[in-house]
């Protein structure tokens, strides 16, 4: 992705964030991160992300996806003998976020997925949250989630970023943004 279209995008995110009243520091603002998952596809696959902390103990931040902007299927792993996969919990703060998970399918979801993208979406139990509600997800539980029509922001808070350990069901997906 070129830096350009990152900035535009950084812009886009900053303003939804002000449209669900969210303020953010000039230096959060400077730092959102745009994740295509490497498929140059931001429109449909994809997501925003502002990091409020990151340590060795927990994680908070903004998820920010556009109308119908989904983020792909993927599980956290555990790291090794000694250290779980990440738990996050994600708490709906604006819009409304389709979650799907494992367990029994939803028969009629309302998920809306670019046929391309659909043989890499194996988990269908939906879970809908508006703001105010929340879900938490345990270690290595696959999971995927898409925006609704206005799109929607979500605070997930978590133990440490294990990012760069996700497995992805697609195996195109690079998680960590490439930026020329």
């Amino acid at each position: 992705m070129k830096l350009a279209e990152v900035k535009k995008l950084q812009e886009q995110t900053f303003e939804f964030l002000q449209k669900a009243h969210i303020a953010i520091t000039s230096r959060e603002k400077e730092n959102i991160e745009i994740a295509d998952f490497g498929l140059n596809d931001i429109a449909h696959v994809g997501l925003q992300l502002v990091v409020y902390i990151d340590t060795d103990r927990y994680c908070a931040k903004e998820l920010v996806l556009f109308p119908r902007q989904f983020c792909p299927e993927h599980r956290h792993p555990d790291i090794d003998e000694t250290r779980p996969g990440k738990q996050e919990t994600f708490r709906c703060r604006w819009g409304e976020v389709y979650l799907y998970v494992e367990g029994e399918p939803t028969p009629e979801p309302a998920a809306k997925i670019p046929e391309e993208y659909l043989p890499y979406l194996n988990v269908w139990k939906e879970i809908v949250l508006t703001p105010g509600e929340q879900y938490t997800l345990a270690p290595n539980t696959r999971h995927w989630f898409q925006a609704g029509d206005r799109g929607a922001i979500v605070s997930e808070f978590s133990s440490t970023n294990t990012d760069e350990y996700d497995i992805f069901t697609d195996p195109n997906i690079r998680r960590i943004p490439v930026i020329e």
